[in-house]
């Protein structure tokens, strides 16, 4: 299994076909559910779209069971926050093969930041501040924990005016219930993509995606690059484009669609190539087991 189910519609490598390989639902900071997703995608006139929540693959069952019903592959995919010293690195997934190992690795990563908040919660609870982790959690909802939401818990116990307060006082650098967090360095990131199936894109790296940068990333197993971005500008495009193909890096390009209805956000937008994803989806061959099956661009056919 690739881009979509077995009985799916299958990526055209038509340059005159596009897709959209950056896109959020409600199963991370989208506007829309998985399934409307995939129609607002057909109603687009795509071919097909990858569903990259942050740090979730919780909403790509539902979103390729919509799609194969329509007509639109869905493309099994994540963006991962990752760290580069102190610096975050945005890792799109894309052409998972099997989501559940790496569904596996975030439940760990998921349990670490449980473990933070209540620790920081101890830590406060001990400076003679009640906060509850119960209060944390009914701010975090369904997303992932962070500092962000014990600051929100503090705001409304009424012991901070606001976040900057909660955090200069409490939670940011040197304050007392700053904890560390578990992070997910950059080669980490990678071989969670590749143990998926999948091939890992740098997301949205702009002037940042200089011809050393990549090469390092590529050196860590980075297979490619997003060209097409929203925030990219057309110089940005345009040496990010030389670069992919001087370095041998896969291209790539999304709306990053979060529920934008114009502008250059608004999805299918940037008008990606089909035969991107089909690029791709050959590469991820590489990270399969034998039957895993791959798109073949060449004569039209998945094998």
């Amino acid at each position: 299994m690739t881009g979509g189910a077995a009985g799916a519609p299958l990526i055209p490598p038509d340059a005159a076909r596009t897709v959209d390989l950056h896109t959020h639902s409600t199963a991370s900071d989208g506007a829309a559910s998985p399934g409307e997703l995939a129609a607002r995608a057909a109603a687009a006139g795509l071919v097909a779209i990858a569903l990259t929540d942050h740090d979730t693959v919780d909403g790509v069952t539902a979103a390729r069971t919509a799609g194969a019903a329509i007509g639109i592959e869905v493309i099994a995919g994540i963006e991962l926050s990752a760290s580069e010293g102190d610096q975050e690195v945005h890792l799109l997934g894309l052409h998972l093969s099997s989501i559940a190992p790496i569904a596996a690795k975030l439940d760990e990563l998921r349990l670490a930041r449980s473990r933070r908040a209540e620790t920081i919660v101890g830590v406060l609870r001990a400076a003679g501040i009640p906060v509850t982790l119960e209060a944390v959690l009914v701010e975090a909802g369904t997303g992932a924990i962070g500092r962000p939401h014990v600051a929100r818990a503090l705001i409304a116990g009424g012991w901070v005016r606001d976040q900057r307060e909660a955090f200069e006082r409490y939670l940011g650098a040197g304050r007392p219930a700053n904890v560390a967090k578990q992070r997910l360095s950059v080669s980490e990131a990678i071989a969670m993509v590749h143990a998926a199936g999948g091939v890992a894109v740098v997301a949205h790296p702009g002037r940042d995606g200089t011809r050393e940068r990549l090469e390092a990333l590529q050196a860590a197993g980075v297979d490619g690059v997003e060209v097409r971005h929203p925030s990219h500008s057309a110089e940005d495009v345009a040496r990010l484009g030389a670069l992919a193909a001087h370095l041998g890096l896969l291209p790539s390009g999304g709306s990053d669609w979060h529920g934008a209805t114009e502008g250059p956000r608004v999805l299918g937008a940037l008008k990606v190539p089909a035969a991107w994803a089909a690029l791709q989806a050959e590469r991820a061959h590489k990270y399969r087991s034998p039957d895993g099956g791959v798109w073949n661009s060449a004569n039209g056919s998945r094998s």
